[in-house]
């Protein structure tokens, strides 16, 4: 049985995506226009409050808009995006970012993403816009794993 293209865009994407990876970002699920990612949040995500800093906030909602918007096997790169932070976030919590495409015309994108905690509190809201750049991410002809 073939991963579909979004799973296989996604592994495509996340093996060079080391500041996911540094940030211990994990993926939950991924369809076409759409991403889930988590993470535990650790001392090292927290500002001098003692809560997550919100740049953690914004690279996981980032992360999750990313893998959405590359879900059809093109290369697509944010073009503007901005965030608003709700609540904060606690050393242990865990956050997921879920992304959804809102819209797709042509090769710009917007996509919107909720960061929320275990017990479902709106941790972040994120809209981002993409830009298609016009190239695979994986050879399409190629074996399928």
């Amino acid at each position: 049985m073939s991963k579909s293209i979004a799973e296989r865009s996604a592994a495509a994407l996340m093996k060079n995506d080391h500041a996911s990876k540094w940030f211990g970002f994990e993926i939950v699920s991924v369809s076409e226009g759409a991403a889930t990612l988590a993470m535990t949040v650790r001392q090292d995500h927290c500002n001098g409050h003692g809560t997550l800093h919100g740049g953690v906030s914004f690279a996981l909602a980032d992360s999750a808009f990313a893998f959405a918007c590359n879900s059809r096997n093109q290369a697509t790169v944010a073009q503007s995006n901005s965030i608003l932070y709700l609540a904060p976030g606690h050393i242990g919590d865990r956050m997921t970012a879920t992304a959804r495409e809102v819209s797709l015309k042509g090769r710009t994108g917007l996509y919107d993403v909720t960061v929320t905690n275990q017990d479902g509190t709106v941790i972040a809201e994120f809209r981002g816009q993409s830009r298609a750049i016009g190239k695979p991410l994986f050879d399409a002809e190629g074996p399928q794993e």
